[in-house]
């Protein structure tokens, strides 16, 4: 498919590695973009029509990042994984519910965001990625939180949207995990351990829409030291 119209942004990808087409209605990717392998760095290909992410994707072998949000994709590629030195990876807005397997092996990744998708599992292929940092996964099925966590290192994880009644027994063991969002989920008070107040990193937790109070989190055991950790960072901030 070629498309006149998008010559220009070619050859300027051509010299700065970057490459933005968005929003140009389109339904696949264009062999053009596979012809600049050797110097695209970025791919934005956001708000088109397309459906299918090829396995020839692998053939931008120097990408760091890829944004295929809003457009019509089911199914995610297992030949990204060859992405090596990709770090962030945005397939919002479309219709996924799984990654494939070999994503465990995408250890450059910083940031991923799912969000607005279908998936109704935690998607472990997440877990073991040691340079991860933001994961976003708002606005999709999810029901719970997978024991695992304690293999998980992002600093900081949106659940919120989701129908989540569930967490993790080792959730508090995530190593670098400071920032969790479960905003407009399914969980009760008694959901939120001790432990995960106490014990972890964690010094913002939201929780609004829940099947509790957010204020009824000062009554649970652990809270003064999440709260300790809380004022904190807020007083780095300012």
């Amino acid at each position: 498919m070629g498309n006149s119209g998008l010559k220009q942004h070619y050859e300027t990808a051509s010299k700065t590695g970057v490459l933005q087409i968005s929003n140009h209605r389109l339904r696949e990717i264009p062999e053009d973009v596979f012809n600049l392998s050797e110097h695209l760095r970025n791919l934005d290909i956001s708000k088109n029509k397309i459906a299918i992410i090829p396995e020839d994707i692998s053939r931008l072998k120097f990408l760091k990042q890829l944004n295929v949000s809003t457009n019509a994709i089911q199914v995610m590629p297992s030949s990204l994984a060859n992405l090596k030195k990709l770090e962030m990876l945005n397939v919002s807005f479309n219709s996924i519910s799984c990654l494939p397997e070999s994503y465990s092996s995408l250890t450059n990744l910083k940031q991923i965001y799912l969000n607005n998708n279908k998936f109704k599992e935690f998607p472990k292929q997440l877990l073991g990625l040691t340079n991860i940092e933001v994961v976003d996964l708002s606005n999709n099925k999810l029901t719970e939180v997978p024991n695992g966590m304690s293999t998980f290192f992002a600093a900081e994880l949106n659940l919120s949207q989701n129908e989540i009644s569930s967490l993790g027994e080792d959730l508090h063991q995530a190593p670098r995990l400071k920032i969790l969002r479960l905003d407009e989920n399914c969980l009760s008070l008694d959901s939120i351990t001790p432990s995960l107040l106490r014990d972890s990193k964690i010094h913002t937790i939201t929780i609004d829409g829940n099947l509790f109070e957010s204020k009824q989190l000062t009554s649970l055991e652990g809270y003064n030291e999440y709260s300790e950790r809380y004022t904190t960072i807020k007083k780095k901030m300012f």
